[in-house]
């Protein structure tokens, strides 16, 4: 992610200084960043001399110093609060007092984050989506005592890089992945009772969403949302249903398409329904005693649609998001909700039999 954001930032006219933790990491970085603006540049999208430009204007280092004279830092590491909070350390350290902090979060406690600083109120969330340099949703997420400053830095960055800036205040998951959260667990529920990935997906699409959620998860990545709900694991009401086949298949390795598999099998760029994730999930069923059934793509989409408004619902309730609008806009720049269809909330407004 962090590549991407980096890469939209000096295609939008910013100077870019990254900072990696050795050496190695480093070079991996500028590389992925340089693929990226290459990629610009052989489409026409860039000018040879803007390309040159913002090579200029891209600077690497493994050393926090480097970071003296920044105005805003995007901190983009791994989904961790340990980790997160030494970085903010380090960052509350390395820049100048009024520098803005940003993470770059899906799911952690952006309040909490800013308490390793010592000043909280230059600390915000811009969840970027992936790829950062194609995708035009940002949340901003502002936790309490966020100083109008760094609310307003957030949201002209976000204008400058072209981005759609949705507020969202501060719960796991802001708006978008908690109400996706909610959804992937109602599909789990489903292939774990009769269904396959594969029709999920298919009934999704069909609907008009631009990808399945299995898809998209094997292309965010499984580690991301594995990562949230082994921290989330000690207080996980018993009483509720969980479905373990996406962590069985993070145990196997299959991480999605960085790894090559995950809900499904990618050889040659192609996706490919994969024996052994349906083996596991039949396994899995059996094991629980469930009779599986058949499932249409009309009840898959209809189960679908409620739980993402009734979790929007709740997210309006608790004063996350402003206005419906703004989860429908969450859904369909960030989710893939299609289009003309207005997005869950509005969806079910107009058509409550839906």
């Amino acid at each position: 992610m962090g590549a991407g954001i980096a890469a939209t930032c000096l295609l939008s006219g910013l100077s870019v200084t990254m900072i990696e933790r050795d050496a190695d990491a480093l070079s991996s970085g500028h590389s992925r960043v340089m693929d990226i603006l290459s990629g610009s540049l052989k489409r026409g999208l860039i000018s040879t001399d803007k390309y040159k430009a913002i090579q200029a204007a891209f600077v690497c280092s493994t050393d926090y110093a480097a970071l003296g004279d920044v105005g805003l830092v995007i901190e983009a590491v791994f989904e961790s609060m340990e980790v997160k909070e030494a970085v903010f350390k380090s960052l509350d350290n390395a820049t100048k007092p009024d520098a803005i902090l940003a993470s770059n979060t899906s799911y952690l406690d952006i309040g909490q984050i800013s308490k390793s600083v010592n000043d909280p109120s230059r600390v915000i969330g811009l969840h970027f989506f992936s790829p950062a340099h194609i995708m035009k949703l940002l949340e901003m997420v502002t936790p309490n005592g966020a100083s109008p400053h760094a609310i307003a830095t957030g949201v002209a960055l976000g204008r400058r890089l072209g981005k759609i800036v949705v507020p969202s205040g501060v719960c796991d998951g802001f708006i978008g992945n908690r109400i996706m959260s909610a959804y992937r667990r109602s599909c789990e529920n489903m292939i774990e009772d009769g269904a396959m990935p594969s029709d999920v997906d298919a009934a999704m699409r069909n609907f008009g969403f631009a990808m399945g959620i299995f898809e998209m998860q094997d292309l965010a990545g499984n580690d991301i949302s594995w990562a949230m709900r082994k921290r989330l694991a000690a207080t996980r009401n018993p009483s509720i249903r969980y479905v373990d086949i996406a962590d069985k298949l993070c145990e196997l390795g299959r991480f999605g398409r960085k790894s090559g598999r995950g809900w499904y099998r990618y050889v040659d760029d192609k996706t490919h329904v994969d024996p052994e994730v349906s083996a596991l999930i039949l396994s899995e069923s059996s094991r629980k005693g469930i009779a599986r059934r058949y499932f249409s793509h009309e009840e898959i989409i209809s189960e679908i649609i409620d739980v993402m408004h009734s979790v929007g619902t709740q997210i309006l309730k608790e004063g996350i998001a402003a206005q419906a609008s703004d989860i429908d806009v969450v859904m369909v720049n960030g989710f893939g909700f299609p289009r003309w269809r207005g997005g869950p909330m509005f969806l079910k407004s107009s058509n409550p039999t839906q």
